[in-house]
């Protein structure tokens, strides 16, 4: 099989199985983080090569369960209040954190589905007011269209 239809295979198969490519999800904590792509495969657990082949689809799965909870940690930390503010200190604080983590992996504790939008949307009403949830969605509607729509509709009373 050529290369470019390994990827393309890959990549739908990342689709399927996380929802995402997984080069889209590692590219907003980079960008969310503001770190290197290698830091954050320190962070991670997993080499900065390894890394590198999941994003552009050379590989589709990230093997290590472990690697994967802590992708799971990072994006639930992004959404942390200080984290989402830029605050340097809780950034590095997040990051510490997921480095040091030692999650165990179970089907109790790693979801295999998604929750339902109405788990989601009352959680961010707890720990936001509407209006500041809308302002929150139209400053990270260029960059991440998905989370803003989220807040948005968390903010709207949908």
């Amino acid at each position: 099989m050529e290369d470019h239809k390994i990827v393309q295979r890959n990549i739908a198969l990342q689709r399927e199985w996380y929802g995402e490519p997984l080069g889209d999800r590692v590219r907003r904590l980079v960008v969310a983080f503001d770190v290197s792509q290698a830091y954050l495969a320190e962070v991670l657990g997993i080499s900065a090569p390894m890394l590198s082949q999941v994003m552009s689809g050379r590989r589709a799965k990230i093997g290590n369960p472990v690697v994967l909870a802590r992708l799971i940690m990072l994006e639930r930390k992004v959404l942390t209040p200080e984290v989402a503010a830029g605050s340097k200190q809780a950034i590095r604080a997040a990051l510490e954190d997921v480095r040091t983590a030692r999650p165990t992996v179970s089907s109790d504790n790693i979801p295999v589905g998604t929750a339902d939008d109405h788990t989601v949307l009352a959680a961010l009403r707890e720990i936001a007011e509407e209006e500041n949830l809308v302002q929150a969605a139209e400053r990270l509607d260029a960059e991440f269209p998905a989370i803003a729509d989220l807040l948005r509709r968390a903010g709207k009373g949908a």
